[in-house]
């Protein structure tokens, strides 16, 4: 399996240079992960396919689901490309590099659960932050326009959103000046994981049903429904952050009384 990753990084180098990998094949990347992974839950509202595992009842019209997808095309390519672009001479002057050998399993293991920690913790902050009147009036508000979410509707924000929140995500990466390969890792990973909690679906494999303090489509989705004073929930991946600061009361409250009713 190695020889096969490291003749394929091989064919990747050779024929690309280092800054067409690390900005449009990120950019590429990005685009093929997320839309693959977040297309298929539009199909399962529009025809009702698994219906019993959707969280809430309501769905989203076919106009809808378009215009998401048609505003997201337009953030992806008018900030998503840029920055990508523009931000590929600090990473490299913060070490990131392309070229053979690719780092160890234990190295890429070691960094990505690395960024998670660090998304976790400044993701939260920035999203409690966005949660204040005039940063929610004026900016937030976008992303919440569909109180029942669907995968895709996890990158639908305004464009100022994106930076501020994007910084989370690139902050791990730009401490520890990581291999390519480990940077578009991290980011599929990032993005299964955000889509996951966007979905409106918790199927019994969902991964909170198996991993500790992992937030998840039911957590996040108790976000979306409620108003932005009393949601709560702010978290990325995992919940620790809401349980040390008591944000996530509302959400546990209604699950006890959930559990008292059965």
């Amino acid at each position: 399996m190695a020889a096969i990753l490291e003749s394929a990084w091989l064919y990747l180098i050779t024929n690309f240079s280092d800054f067409q990998l690390a900005s449009i094949g990120t950019f590429i990347v990005h685009e093929s992960v997320f839309f693959l992974f977040g297309l298929p839950f539009i199909f399962l509202e529009r025809t009702g396919w698994l219906s019993k595992y959707k969280i809430q009842a309501k769905t989203n019209s076919p106009a809808a689901q378009g215009k998401c997808i048609i505003r997201l095309l337009m953030y992806h390519c008018g900030v998503n490309l840029p920055l990508m672009i523009v931000s590929y001479p600090v990473f490299k002057q913060m070490g990131m590099r392309s070229s053979l050998p690719l780092p160890s399993w234990k190295v890429v293991f070691g960094q990505i659960l690395f960024y998670f920690i660090v998304e976790d913790f400044v993701f939260y902050w920035g999203h409690r932050i966005l949660h204040t009147k005039w940063l929610y009036k004026n900016v937030h508000s976008v992303h919440h326009e569909y109180a029942t979410p669907f995968g895709l509707t996890a990158e639908y924000a305004h464009p100022a959103e994106i930076l501020f929140l994007g910084f989370a995500t690139v902050i791990g990466p730009a401490i520890t000046g990581p291999h390519l390969m480990t940077l578009w890792l991290w980011m599929t990973l990032r993005l299964m994981e955000t889509v996951e909690a966007h979905c409106g679906y918790h199927f019994p494999w969902s991964p909170s049903n198996f991993l500790p303090l992992y937030g998840g489509a039911y957590f996040h989705d108790y976000h979306h429904r409620l108003l932005y004073t009393k949601s709560g929930n702010y978290s990325s991946t995992f919940t620790y952050m809401d349980w040390i600061f008591g944000t996530d009361k509302g959400f546990r409250n209604l699950e006890a009384i959930k559990k008292a009713e059965n």
